[in-house]
């Protein structure tokens, strides 16, 4: 194989940069995320701290409504005693505020500066439990809890290794999920390939009206998911879908509003659904496999007694194998990774009867805002998704790259 030079390297740079910014440096962040405790919905844990920081922003924020409620309520305190200690927390306040004048947001803090923290804090919650219990202020339930936000502008560590993967080890419904996803990608899969290389022979064949049956076979495909999705979801209505009472009559279900309330009629109904929408994408993919067979073997096979299932096991299957690997490679792979019909079908549900991997690590992600555990359920799918591929060329033993 011929080796690259320089200027010839200098062609495919830009591929390189492309892949490196639109797929590995993706990838790169989720396995970076992965060994943090990240969630946006807590404050303590909304970036990625290797070491312990400091909140600036929110203590700038604590101090200033502090200062404002001791200086209203100290108007009602007729103990001297109380007034100069409320004096004097307050005048703590703006020397801290001084010493740390400048620095803004999350930033990192030394033994010093969070003791310095610390003390404030215990000094400023001693004053604020002795005005509380002695004075009836308007500010008497809000002080103690501002107070709290001086400790809590103390941001920890949230790196915490591979605690997140041996969470998923015991996380059921991360086992439920991934069970869901194969059943889903399994059945469907085998599905397509069987429904798909009938229709890939049927339009293979030169018969009247050839150009409108391909047409008219890659509408399902055509039709955006979603769409498809929520069209499905009105036929598989328990009241008015046509398809749930043709279900009921022919004793497919026992009663038709059952269909996407149960778990095994979900998981049924999104296979359906995803089988009509994406067969045509696989007789698409084997029916340009099929056109590449020359029909010269086909007359050869006959002139040597083969009838027409001989011929198709003997010929057609075993040339065709390069086209099956790419088209079970890709459907797999995509199947792997459904989101849009199931989370517009089912969402998920029943009681997570279709919850894939990809929904678990949206809700993860984006409901629960935990993106740190959300992106250990990304690699997951990842690794799956590199061993299905692996997996798929070992098998059919293709080699794409071959153009011997």
């Amino acid at each position: 194989m011929k080796r690259l030079r320089f200027k010839e390297f200098l062609f495919i740079v830009p591929v390189i940069l492309l892949i490196a910014v639109f797929s590995l440096w993706p990838v790169i962040q989720s396995f970076t995320y992965t060994f943090f405790d990240y969630r946006l919905n807590d404050q303590t844990k909304a970036g990625l701290y290797l070491s312990e920081q400091f909140n600036f922003e929110l203590y700038d924020e604590t101090q200033m409504y502090l200062k404002m409620f001791l200086n209203e309520d100290k108007k009602l305190v007729n103990d001297p005693k109380m007034t100069k200690d409320i004096d004097l927390l307050i005048t703590k306040l703006d020397a801290v505020e001084t010493q740390f004048e400048g620095r803004e947001g999350v930033q990192k803090i030394n033994d010093e500066e969070k003791e310095t923290f610390l003390t404030l804090s215990k000094e400023a919650k001693t004053v604020i439990s002795t005005l509380t219990e002695n004075y009836d202020t308007p500010n008497k339930e809000n002080l103690p809890l501002i107070v709290e936000d001086i400790e809590n502008s103390i941001i920890p560590s949230n790196f915490i290794g591979l605690e997140a993967y041996k969470k998923a080890l015991s996380d059921n419904r991360l086992q439920t999920a991934l069970v869901n996803t194969f059943v889903f990608t399994i059945v469907s899969v085998f599905l397509e390939l069987i429904l798909g290389l009938a229709l890939a022979l049927i339009m293979n064949k030169a018969i009247i009206g050839q150009g409108l049956i391909r047409t008219t076979s890659l509408i399902p495909w055509a039709i955006p998911t979603a769409v498809a999705a929520l069209m499905w979801s009105y036929l598989y209505d328990g009241s008015s879908g046509i398809v749930a009472y043709l279900f009921e009559m022919m004793g497919i279900v026992g009663d038709s509003r059952d269909l996407l309330l149960s778990g095994s009629g979900a998981m049924f109904s999104t296979i359906i659904a995803d089988v009509w929408k994406t067969t045509p994408y696989m007789a698409l993919l084997l029916l340009a496999g099929l056109q590449n067979i020359p029909k010269s073997l086909y007359e050869a096979a006959s002139i040597d007694g083969a009838n027409r299932v001989q011929s198709f096991f003997q010929v057609t299957l075993p040339l065709l194998k390069p086209s099956i690997l790419v088209a079970l490679l890709f459907r797999t792979l995509d199947a792997f990774r459904v989101f849009d019909l199931i989370y517009v079908l089912t969402g998920g549900g029943p009681g997570g009867a279709t919850e894939t991997l990809s929904i678990y690590g949206y809700k993860a992600m984006f409901a629960q805002t935990n993106f740190g555990y959300g992106s250990v359920i990304v690699m997951i799918m990842f690794v799956c998704v590199a061993l299905i591929a692996i997996v798929y060329v070992k098998i059919l033993g293709a080699n794409l790259m071959d153009k011997s």
